[in-house]
């Protein structure tokens, strides 16, 4: 099967390629704005629909998984136009661009986060741009065809020296330098491993599963516990640590507070069990 990721350069690609490239019945295509240096892959803006089509003409893969997405959630509210136009534009590019299965990675931003954690039942209400954004790109994938497949984490995190994006790995660069951190103790998710999402995206492949499912792990946890359990497992100066409301922040885009989303249907579907967070980190520290 020849399985065409985009975005796959993020924290969350490199993880997938490397959960995929285990199965020797995946080809895996690796696409991205930019190729860092010492990897493979095809340039490939998403935003370019002449070029999207030329791509998938040329390598006519069996499957596209789209992590492509303006993820800065702040920079998104300052600049509606652009995320609008790689959230939802690309995301329309790439239906328009290849009929075959599409899984899309979505988030538990599309809820006002007033009474979480989240079913893929409950009524969606996004409060920021980047969560109309992604909201919008999921209805036009589902619309586009019922078999494709809308996933939706949150607080994906990862240790890989290739992103900036990773809460772990925030948290670890300033408590190693001594910097004093304020950590929000209001926003309370079930911080997803990215192998934990790479795995699942790789079983939803093998059960071809559609529509919209949910996937984040066991722990439902402030980011300021999460951060003070991070410090704890790597041995780091916890006290460096400091909870901050979300409002003091003073941030531009607004945040779901009370979020997170429910894995009870995923759990049931495919008998899984979301790891804990300190398993997570765990095998994290033996890497």
């Amino acid at each position: 099967m020849r399985v065409l990721i985009t975005g796959a350069f993020g924290q969350l690609g490199f993880a997938l390629y490397d959960a995929l490239s285990k199965n020797d019945q995946y080809e895996i295509l690796r696409t991205g704005r930019s190729i860092p240096y010492g990897q493979e892959g095809i340039a490939l803006d998403i935003q370019n629909q002449v070029y999207l089509k030329e791509v998938v003409h040329s390598t006519r893969p069996d499957i596209i998984i789209n992590l492509a997405a303006m993820t800065n959630v702040d920079a998104c509210e300052r600049n509606p136009e652009l995320a609008g136009e790689i959230n939802v534009a690309g995301l329309q590019h790439i239906c328009d661009s290849f009929s075959g299965k599409i899984i899309h990675l979505s988030t538990d931003y599309v809820f006002n986060g007033k009474c979480g954690p989240y079913t893929e039942e409950d009524q969606v209400c996004p409060i920021s741009t980047y969560g109309k954004t992604k909201l919008a790109s999921e209805r036009i994938l589902l619309d586009n065809d019922v078999n494709n497949l809308v996933i939706r984490g949150n607080v994906l995190y990862d240790n890989s020296p290739h992103t900036k994006a990773s809460f772990l790995n925030w948290v670890l660069s300033s408590l190693k330098g001594n910097q004093e951190i304020n950590v929000v103790e209001d926003q309370i998710n079930n911080p997803t491993w990215t192998r934990s999402m790479a795995d699942i995206i790789e079983l939803s492949i093998t059960n071809d599963l559609s529509g919209i499912i949910h996937w984040g792990d066991a722990d439902h946890i402030n980011r300021y516990d999460f951060a003070i359990k991070i410090a704890e497992k790597f041995s780091l100066d916890a006290s460096l640590i400091k909870p901050i409301l979300t409002e003091d922040l003073k941030q531009t885009a607004p945040r779901p507070l009370q979020s997170g989303l429910v894995t009870t249907k995923l759990v049931k579907i495919l008998d899984v069990v979301p790891p804990s967070i300190n398993d997570c980190l765990d095998e994290i520290t033996q890497l």
